[in-house]
């Protein structure tokens, strides 16, 4: 059985726009047929399995998983799982949530209708035993864990990637990688040749299937994106027009001014104006 030392709830420090929140973490070592459920859960709830095998159940659907292999346990979702009576598993789980999570787990191919994964290598089981072994730390113990269940979720997203197919799902993969870097990076300079060195692609041939994809090129793509996250920081009303210009990669706010009335068809000042009234 679990330690209850091992693992720890965060519903006290939960905060609004976090991309990750851990929950709780832990390791069972199963008797033979040990069980939990039927249960749903508020959030999401990563296994992995050590060693054994088990099976695990939801929506009439039964899974008969073994060592290197998980589970995902989505919020809301009636589930089921079972240690085997012959070779009963052993697993460790984190639980966790965050405006990001399903977006994470979107890129490693996980979701109510793809619950299970498999792994390949030691880094998976290396990183569930760093977030285990994070409640050894006084300080910085929350960032300790986001950040190894980001390192997690990142391995799983890179061995997932070895199975994407080539052409469609390829294009595709590039795609979603710059929008998260547009994301990412919005308030700082970014040009389109820069954006396809970080995809790892000629401008030319990122430029073309950014379009195809999508609809528009990058560079309008950026511009509206920039513009939208602006329209965000005018409701605050302390921010100068400035300011908030600079906050979403215009130096010049002569520029910004201009680019923002092209797209919304009038000025930020006068954009702030009729939010206000």
């Amino acid at each position: 059985m679990f330690n209850k030392d091992e693992f720890t709830g965060f519903e006290s420090s939960l905060e609004e726009g976090m991309d990750l929140i851990v929950y709780h973490y832990g390791m069972e070592n199963c008797k033979p047929s040990h069980s939990y459920g039927p249960a749903l859960r508020d959030h999401f709830l990563l296994h992995y399995i050590i060693s054994g095998s088990g099976t695990f159940e939801f929506d009439g659907q039964s899974y008969t998983l073994h060592e290197n292999q998980g589970f995902l346990i989505c919020p809301d979702i009636i589930t089921y799982y079972e240690a085997s009576s012959k070779d009963p598993w052993i697993y460790t789980w984190i639980g966790f949530r965050g405006i990001k999570a399903e977006t994470f787990l979107k890129n490693i191919k996980l979701d109510r209708n793809n619950p299970v994964f498999n792994c390949k290598g030691d880094i998976v089981k290396n990183c569930f035993e760093k977030i285990r072994d994070s409640s050894n730390y006084k300080f910085g113990y929350e960032l300790r864990l986001q950040g190894y269940l980001s390192i997690l979720l990142s391995e799983l997203t890179e061995q997932s990637g070895t199975s994407i197919a080539k052409g469609d799902g390829q294009k595709k993969s590039y795609i979603k990688k710059s929008i998260q870097f547009i994301e990412t990076n919005y308030s700082r300079s970014i040009s389109i040749e820069s954006l396809a060195n970080y995809i790892g692609l000629n401008k030319n041939y990122f430029s073309t299937i950014f379009s195809e994809i999508l609809g528009i090129p990058p560079q309008e793509y950026l511009i509206k994106y920039r513009v939208n996250k602006a329209c965000q920081l005018l409701i605050n009303k302390d921010l100068t027009v400035g300011e908030i210009s600079r906050s979403v990669g215009y130096g010049d706010p002569l520029v910004f001014s201009k680019t923002f009335k092209h797209i919304k068809g009038v000025s930020p000042k006068a954009y702030r104006q009729a939010l206000l009234e």
